[in-house]
């Protein structure tokens, strides 16, 4: 379960929001430049924001008024951020292992898990440079995982890729949310990733929470749009 309310005033976007989630996987939906990566940030201890409240699974992250800002380290935050920021000078065996050492919790049994998830085996010995994007991208997946994260948060984890690594990458992460129950908080603008992977939807707009629906109402909504567009002979801009 998540709990926040967050104020902060960014130079081009004022951004005020409060919203409550028992859903397994949260998506973060709306244009970019909204305020939805601030929000991951906020939760994951990069933002410390001029207002705000996170509660995750009952434990208290952050409270400005109270002066509690729990440290990045202590939040136990998997963050997948979109260009995946693995490490250039380590193989990708490495790379995962980092993010099970950094929390002292190397567990061969676990790799093993999320190697075979991932389909991480015929890349392990390589170097980030020598992967494709999509690869790339389920590298820094696995390793945000073996960090055993109490939340896992995906920023635009399929910005840039063409379209069948995007459906790569797509498909492991449904075959992911099916193997595993981690809390997980996706941030999209594309409305097939949200009908693939969340529970529930939170629109955002300008800084805004514009409305908080189960995913198959979102999908309901899109496709009467969809509907009325097609009649009138336009495209959905």
């Amino acid at each position: 379960m998540i709990e926040l309310a967050l104020r902060h005033a960014l130079a081009d976007l004022d951004i005020d929001v409060s919203l409550r989630s028992d859903a397994r996987t949260l998506a973060l939906f709306g244009n970019s430049g909204a305020g939805k990566t601030s929000i991951l940030h906020a939760i994951a201890g990069l933002l410390v924001p001029q207002a705000g409240r996170v509660m995750l699974d009952g434990e208290l992250l952050l409270d400005t008024a109270r002066g509690v800002s729990l440290p990045i380290a202590q939040r136990r935050i998997g963050y997948v951020f979109q260009d995946g920021r693995l490490f250039p000078h380590l193989s990708v065996r490495h790379n995962l292992a980092y993010g099970a050492t950094a929390r002292d919790i190397a567990q061969p049994r676990e790799f093993s898990t999320i190697v075979e998830l991932l389909e991480l085996a015929p890349l392990l010995e390589r170097r980030p440079h020598t992967l494709s994007g999509g690869e790339r991208q389920r590298v820094a997946i696995g390793r945000a995982l073996l960090s055993h994260p109490r939340a896992l948060l995906l920023d635009e984890p399929l910005t840039g890729l063409h379209a069948e690594a995007r459906t790569q990458v797509l498909d492991h992460l449904r075959r992911l949310k099916r193997e595993l129950r981690v809390f997980t908080v996706l941030v999209t603008h594309h409305a097939d990733e949200v009908g693939a992977l969340a529970d529930e939807v939170v629109r955002i707009d300008a800084g805004r929470v514009v409305r908080q629906v189960p995913v198959a109402e979102f999908l309901a909504r899109r496709a009467a749009v969809e509907r009325g567009l097609k009649a009138e002979g336009r495209t959905e801009g």
